[in-house]
């Protein structure tokens, strides 16, 4: 059976990637064990404050893009969204996060980093909960059935660290430009943001599809 290697990378504090995960989900539902997601982590939020005064303004910046987010998401009627999404609570960074979730790779597996990943996302999106502190990474991890102490035996002894390290040099050696991406076909195929699930799905069928070796993809 052909394989399709797809490396998944996103940050957990962006939206597009909270509102893919429905696409990854209907994927993995679809193609079952022909398609493998290798799930990383990228820096779009490392710095929240700078970024929304950066892109959104000083002074009410996340007034802005709140109120952008409002509006952009409501056609995705599939997801609920915080009412006061980056008002009442506002992360300071996705590093602690993403710090915490490769720890969960390394002491419990990828099934239960992965799961956790979209009950971080939860917490965040749908109940405002400040993910970036590790007490409510504590609290969602027991949440979904998991002993933080293994997981952050692995921050203690550095190797979450040196995981993490991995996955944002690895998005800047490949040219990673934003969350979420897609990389295919051995990195000759990058799909980036709001890509629409009939596209991800056409890349992949692309691959699946039976073809000479030295035969490049029309992708």
């Amino acid at each position: 059976m052909k394989l399709v290697a797809i490396t998944y990378f996103s940050d957990v504090l962006c939206v597009w990637a909270y509102i893919g995960q429905l696409r990854v989900d209907e994927i993995k539902a679809r193609h079952g064990a022909a398609v493998r997601f290798d799930q990383r982590w990228c820096a779009v939020f490392g710095d929240t404050a700078r970024k929304i005064a950066t892109q959104w303004g000083k002074e009410d910046g996340y007034q802005h893009f709140h109120g952008h987010l409002m509006q952009v998401t409501a056609a995705f009627t599939e997801v609920n969204l915080y009412p006061r999404l980056w008002l009442d609570v506002r992360p300071a960074s996705s590093a602690g996060a993403h710090l915490f979730l490769k720890a969960t790779q390394l002491a419990e597996g990828r099934n239960a980093s992965e799961a956790l990943a979209w009950a971080m996302r939860r917490a965040f999106f749908e109940q405002g909960r400040d993910i970036a502190t590790r007490s409510v990474q504590r609290d969602v991890a027991r949440e979904a059935g998991l002993d933080p102490t293994p997981i952050e035996a692995c921050i203690h002894d550095g190797s979450a660290h040196a995981a993490l390290s991995s996955d944002y040099q690895d998005a800047s050696t490949m040219g990673i430009q934003g969350s979420p991406s897609f990389v295919l076909n051995e990195g000759r195929q990058k799909l980036y943001g709001n890509v629409g699930y009939k596209i991800i799905d056409a890349n992949i069928q692309e691959l699946l599809r039976e073809r000479e070796p030295d035969q490049a993809s029309w992708c």
